[in-house]
């Protein structure tokens, strides 16, 4: 039997490590191909927001799921202590008696191929396909392989290919930020994502696109604006313009569901609404929205935070959040008395602004017979009612 062994740490796995996989099994056409992901690689120590080996190993089968002739294996997962290739090949030939085994190999590991552990004994007993990374990798790689040739009597095949030029390291930066949806395969993209593997974050049209079918097509105007005053106003009072916009295309996603839609995602998170919110529909929608935005897109806290208190407020919210809720209340397509002086004092002086709007939704609220939420009012003392009033009579 003719086995082929891809070995990485695949941090994270991307689309050149699974063309670099596919083009030898084409060269080779191995029995089998395993694609191994390292548990603990000696090579190099991992970096500290590497996640662990087994939502890599998640990762690798996500990238590879549909190269079907590709074996993902757990064999350095389930065997403990530093994943060494020399350990991997002798399990494999265990597990395979009299089986021919090559090693699929990269342009920076073949050039290093002599520090392995057990070196000798690996050139000694399997054969190495060498996929180049970079074009210049191609004549240093011929040159080493004639050395390891002459030395070891080394059994070293080239696998042709224009290379793709792609690292896990300069992913893991584009991830950081808000980029590389475009670069991942999808769903592995979506599940770095949703765990926030590599201190990832959403790339912005991805997450417009994704959170599409969570909103009525009428609803999304409001959203659109609402990420765009977000980002105007993040940018105004120096918060982190990405946040504001990840909170904003996130913050009604629950919005149009009805009451028994609320309730069955609050059964499911765990949510107990108290008697105000239950009674009012347009405020379940920030307290379930939060959670599924953390179930779905793995949005941090700060973010939540900012969706889960945009309709009532509350006493000491963050910057973001006041961001979100008076992005929300004077986004471009609001039209109602005093909304122009609300936006001009948004950009004037943040808290003011609050407590001029949380006055302008009590009043709303009272006008329609509505009864406001605690929070709100609380909210509101926080800020000061007083500037509410001033601002109302420098309007007049």
């Amino acid at each position: 039997m003719r086995l082929a062994v891809y070995g990485g740490s695949f941090n994270p796995p991307h689309p050149a490590h699974v063309r670099a996989a596919r083009l030898a099994w084409e060269a080779l056409r191995p029995d089998r191909l395993f694609v191994i992901p390292a548990a603990d690689p000696p090579h190099k120590a991992l970096p500290e927001d590497s996640p662990a080996a087994e939502e890599r190993l998640l990762l690798t089968k996500l990238a590879f799921r549909s190269f079907e002739q590709a074996e993902v294996s757990e064999i350095e997962l389930r065997r403990p202590g530093e994943s060494y290739t020399a350990d991997t090949v002798r399990e494999l030939l265990g597990l395979f008696p009299s089986s021919e085994l090559t090693l699929i190999v990269g342009g920076d590991m073949l050039l290093c191929f002599e520090k392995w552990r057990e070196a000798t004994w690996l050139l000694q007993n399997v054969s190495i396909a060498a996929v180049p990374r970079e074009d210049r990798d191609l004549l240093e790689m011929r040159e080493y392989a004639e050395l390891l040739r002459s030395r070891y009597g080394a059994r070293i095949s080239f696998v042709e290919a224009a290379p793709m030029p792609m690292s896990s390291s300069e992913l893991r930066g584009l991830l950081r930020e808000r980029k590389g949806a475009d670069v991942l395969d999808p769903a592995v993209y979506e599940r770095i994502i949703r765990v926030r593997d590599y201190g990832a974050k959403p790339q912005l049209d991805w997450l417009r696109k994704q959170t599409e079918c969570l909103y009525k097509p009428k609803r999304l105007p409001h959203v659109r604006g609402c990420e765009a005053e977000a980002v105007r106003l993040a940018e105004r009072w120096g918060e982190d313009a990405g946040n504001a916009a990840e909170a904003a295309i996130l913050h009604d996603i629950t919005k149009r569901l009805d009451m028994a839609g609320q309730l069955l995602l609050a059964e499911k998170y765990g949510i107990v609404f108290d008697k105000t919110v239950e009674a009012n529909l347009k405020l379940t929608h920030a307290v379930t929205g939060a959670a599924l935005a953390r179930e779905l897109f793995g949005a941090p806290e700060e973010i939540c935070s900012a969706i889960r208190w945009h309709t009532t407020g509350r006493p000491g919210m963050t910057r973001l959040e006041k961001i979100i809720y008076l992005a929300d209340y004077i986004e471009p397509a609001r039209d109602f008395e005093g909304v122009g002086a609300l936006r001009r004092l948004a950009y004037e002086d943040l808290d003011a602004a609050m407590a001029l709007g949380l006055q302008m939704s009590l009043d709303e609220l009272f006008e329609a017979g509505i009864v406001p939420h605690e929070d709100t009012a609380a909210a509101l003392r926080c800020y000061g009612k007083e500037k509410a009033d001033a601002a109302f009579r420098r309007e007049e």
